[in-house]
């Protein structure tokens, strides 16, 4: 039986991009398969009294420098595409309650795509309607439907408890990757996840 590689994760955050990058090829090389689970970051960092690292070591030059070169570095040995966003901190909101609206259907990874593509490779403001609009137009999908989702009061919600649900298994920051129970934080634990799936097989 297939592994579930329960991936949670916030469009706002660049190492949740980068490990997104990275996940399928572990995935396919150990018979598994992701599920993502959309999660306000915002909302996981205020519950757990947790804040970025960029935010947390604001005044240490040195480690903020060390962290962008991190990503960087994880970027280029991967060959992934990867610009720090101009508008860092991300308001992803919207997009991401368009993630709830698309979650089991078959554009699902279209969109995942779409949205972290435009914030860390093409610099796009997602917080912006419109831009989330031409963003869908471009990548064929149901613009209409998805900017309703958007401003959904029912999607709202089901944002905020699969936001609590998170919380309540132990998530205090995204990327966070689970197999069964047991819990992977940031894209420097895909190592340790790599060995929890081989023992697995």
């Amino acid at each position: 039986m297939a592994q579930q590689i329960d991936f949670v994760y916030d469009f706002c955050s660049p190492n949740a991009y980068l490990a997104y990058k990275a996940l399928p090829a572990l995935a396919k090389k150990h018979g598994a398969y992701v599920h993502y689970v959309p999660a306000l970051l915002a909302t996981i960092f205020k519950v757990t009294n947790n804040q970025s690292p960029f935010q947390a070591f604001s005044e240490n030059r040195q480690k903020t420098a060390y962290l962008t070169h991190d990503l960087h570095r994880f970027a280029r040995a991967r060959k992934v595409s990867f610009h720090m966003s101009p508008h860092f901190p991300v308001d992803t909101k919207f997009a991401m309650r368009g993630a709830v609206f698309a979650s089991g259907k078959p554009w699902e990874a279209r969109y995942i795509d779409a949205i972290f593509d435009a914030i860390w490779v093409h610099g796009q403001k997602v917080d912006d309607l419109s831009v989330l609009s031409e963003i869908l137009r471009e990548n064929d999908l149901p613009v209409r439907k998805m900017r309703e989702a958007m401003t959904n009061v029912d999607i709202k919600q089901q944002l905020k408890d699969q936001t609590k649900a998170a919380v309540k298994k132990g998530v205090f920051g995204v990327p966070t990757m689970f197999v069964q129970n047991e819990m992977f934080f940031g894209k420097n634990s895909l190592g340790n996840l790599n060995l929890e799936l081989k023992g697995l097989a």
